[in-house]
């Protein structure tokens, strides 16, 4: 008889941190977020995009004095949830649009929505707000470059 040996199903890999909100705290978000994709073995890109994305914005329109945001990143065998926490309930994204060609911001949640599988956000409790977004592992395989 054929058996088909079969493991126990893997756990969720999950990750969370705090940082300042600051340019310097963002930077630190991506950069510890890439090593714990690393560490977990999987492709970087799109994720550290989008958690830099995430990130400059939880420092830039997030930001409370004497408050942090926090960064949680939740991995599956299917995908990699990514959440920004912030406590600023104000400032709730807006449905993404082009900005004015000659602005010069305005840009990251049109990348964010190009390369998650899906993101939004989740209010409370108050006054906290995340932004999410999904990355479906195999998809993001895929667009993992080649290099030779």
């Amino acid at each position: 008889m054929n058996q088909e040996l079969v493991g126990p199903p893997r756990s969720t890999r999950r990750f969370s941190a705090q940082f300042s909100p600051t340019p310097r705290g963002a930077r630190l978000a991506r950069l510890l977020a890439t090593e714990r994709l690393h560490a977990w073995g999987l492709p970087p890109d799109p994720a550290r995009l989008v958690v830099a994305e995430l990130a400059a914005n939880a420092a830039t329109h997030g930001r409370v004095p004497g408050r942090d945001f926090r960064l949680a990143l939740h991995a599956t065998a299917e995908s990699l949830r990514i959440e920004v926490t912030d406590t600023c309930p104000e400032g709730l994204p807006r449905p993404v649009r082009l900005p004015q060609a000659a602005a010069e911001s305005g840009r990251g949640l049109l990348l964010v929505e190009a390369l998650a599988d899906r993101w939004g956000v989740t209010e409370g409790p108050v006054p906290r707000k995340t932004v999410w977004a999904e990355l479906d592992l195999a998809t993001a395989a895929a667009r993992e470059p080649v290099h030779r």
